[in-house]
């Protein structure tokens, strides 16, 4: 689960950059999208490994 959001927002970039600004809108939204997915998934993996419990 923590890998999904790669996907999810390359492809989501990707259509609404191609809606709106046409091929390279495409290019950047899914650049966009993919760096945003990484950064989220980096942050979901990040949440599950912290020790919360130590003070």
């Amino acid at each position: 689960m923590g890998c999904l959001p790669l996907p999810v927002l390359f492809l989501l970039g990707a259509f609404i950059g191609r809606a709106f600004w046409g091929n390279n809108g495409m290019l950047w939204g899914s650049g966009i999208g993919l760096a945003t997915g990484l950064l989220s998934a980096g942050a979901f993996i990040w949440l599950l490994r912290s020790d919360r419990n130590k003070k």
